[in-house]
């Protein structure tokens, strides 16, 4: 029987942290979104295919590592009422699946876990994989993944009222990867 699956030669994808942003959005008095992302972060993927489909993938941010701009709400944001950070420290994401929806596209479904708090979430993933013009032997894989939570399934933010900030808090995610031939 033959088989038309592409299997990818084992290699491992080195997340490039000067290429890489793990951001977020809420809008605050339902007027403009303040935005925010997490200075401190890992990604490991294990990638069994060619095409990045079944990719397992295994996030962690700091906390404390959060950036709003604004050292005032960054503090506020790691006390009890937002992300808790000294009890919860880490937000977490790991991939149930990863699957090719179309032409650089791709449904990522998975937990996430922040704020003491875990659920399954729906993102949408646009991905490139190209062979990098200085080095012939690099192949670089950039993804920008996007989706929506709500405050609320987290615990997040609780006496917030959504006139003050949004119940639904946009996710967005760029990031590269490399790997060598």
């Amino acid at each position: 029987m033959e088989t038309t699956e592409k299997t990818a030669k084992p290699r491992v994808w080195t997340l490039d942290k000067a290429h890489a942003k793990i951001g977020f959005g809420i809008t605050h008095m339902l007027v403009s979104e303040i935005e925010g992302s997490f200075k401190n972060f890992s990604i490991n993927l294990n990638v069994p295919s060619d095409d990045f489909t079944g990719t397992e993938i295994d996030f962690t941010a700091d906390v404390h590592s959060i950036d709003t701009a604004n050292e005032m709400r960054d503090n506020h944001l790691k006390q009890a009422d937002f992300f808790h950070a000294e009890k919860h420290p880490n937000l977490t994401f790991k991939s149930k699946s990863f699957v090719k929806v179309a032409d650089k596209k791709y449904a990522l479904n998975g937990d996430l876990t922040f704020n003491g708090v875990t659920k399954n979430v729906n993102l949408d993933v646009k991905g490139n994989v190209v062979k990098s013009p200085r080095d012939p032997a690099m192949t670089i894989a950039g993804f920008k993944v996007t989706g929506e939570v709500k405050r609320s399934d987290f615990n997040f933010g609780g006496s917030f009222p959504t006139l003050a900030l949004s119940d639904e808090v946009n996710i967005t995610c760029n990031v590269e990867f490399t790997t060598k031939d």
